[in-house]
């Protein structure tokens, strides 16, 4: 898979750059429309060699905390290679919300539903689970057809809620300077937990530390 995605970012970066290339030489005065064009074509064409790579989605597969750490990672990396860097989120931070929302992917949700993130639907026609302390609640835990798929959806959630807001616009605040913590204060809304904000924080620790050592 290594080498797969690496020939992919050769193609897509060799393609930016002939484009960033033929349009300095074709303007001196840039025109938004052309630019505009410019990216999408550069969007369609990426997709286009990413599509053409064959990788296929990883399984989450895992026997222990530590390699359910690895597990999620590597869907993570995957997923991002499809997705705008702009809309990523720290692995660190995905990562340490699934371990405390099913213990290192222990729980029964995870285990049956493929939801590594507690997600619900209150769409009855969404497939879910309910709460075995509340089996008539008019919402259920999302389930999913693989554990990547759900991360998946947390990273479209985040990106698209308008709970996330304010982690959205911290993150354009930030740009290329990363403050985890502070991109952390701003999902304090994902749990009812008060001290959720430092749950998550203290996990990123020891997240940080297992993948470290990969």
């Amino acid at each position: 898979m290594k080498k797969a995605v690496k020939r992919w970012i050769a193609i897509s970066l060799g393609f930016i750059t002939s484009l960033v290339i033929s349009y300095c030489i074709g303007t001196f005065q840039p025109n938004w429309m052309v630019l505009e064009e410019l990216k999408a074509e550069a969007s369609a064409q990426m997709v286009k060699d990413y599509n053409s790579l064959g990788l296929e989605k990883p399984s989450i597969e895992y026997s222990n905390a530590n390699e359910f750490v690895v597990e999620v990672n590597r869907c993570i990396q995957w997923h991002n290679l499809s997705l705008e860097p702009n809309k990523r989120i720290p692995r660190e931070i995905i990562i340490a919300m699934a371990v405390l929302e099913t213990g290192y992917g222990t729980s029964r949700f995870a285990n049956e539903g493929n939801n590594l993130f507690g997600i619900r639907t209150w769409d009855p026609n969404t497939p879910q689970l309910k709460a075995k302390g509340n089996p008539d609640a008019e919402w259920g835990v999302k389930s999913y057809e693989t554990k990547c798929d759900s991360v998946m959806d947390m990273i479209y959630t985040v990106n698209t809620h308008h709970a996330y807001e304010g982690y959205r616009e911290e993150r354009t605040r930030q740009g290329h300077s990363v403050n985890i913590n502070k991109l952390i204060e701003e999902l304090h809304k994902w749990s009812t937990n008060e001290k959720y904000v430092d749950l998550v924080k203290s996990k990123v620790k020891d997240i940080t530390q297992i993948l470290q050592e990969q």
